[in-house]
């Protein structure tokens, strides 16, 4: 018995939807994040990017559980003495819904090149619509 090792040429992509509606922000992060690694197929290999294509519309009706809309915050440095900004969970979801669902994803794979690449595959979208009908997108329910 040989041991398979995956080639690039053999990589086949697909493109799925997720309906964000109703559903809670860490586990649909996680279910995502796994099929941008490409750990859903037998093909995977952790040298390799594998996974596919990821599109989620209704990013702002993600649920959250417990206090985390006022407890959850989120950082970020300008680079100057003293620029630190700060927002709470709330404030994010109003102003910037996808960012939230984003960071979320981006810190579930790993911290290297091939988890830049793998963010790249990632859509996100406030409304309901996207523009992404070319590809002939699939439908997937987590």
């Amino acid at each position: 018995m040989k041991t398979y090792a995956t080639k690039a040429s053999d990589i086949v992509r697909k493109w799925y939807v997720v309906d964000a509606q109703g559903q809670t922000l860490g586990r649909l992060a996680s279910k995502v994040a796994t099929i941008l690694i490409g750990k859903h197929k037998p093909m995977f290999s952790p040298n390799m990017d594998t996974g596919d294509f990821v599109i989620i519309v209704n990013a702002e009706k993600i649920a959250v559980t417990g206090r985390k809309l006022t407890a959850k915050m989120y950082y970020r440095h300008s680079g100057y003495p003293g620029g630190i900004k700060s927002a709470d969970l709330e404030t994010m979801l109003a102003k910037h819904p996808e960012r939230v669902l984003r960071l979320a994803i981006k810190n579930m794979l790993p911290h290297n090149r091939l988890g830049r690449n793998m963010i790249r595959k990632l859509k996100v979208y406030a409304g309901p619509s996207h523009d992404h009908a070319a590809q002939q997108p699939e439908k997937l329910e987590l």
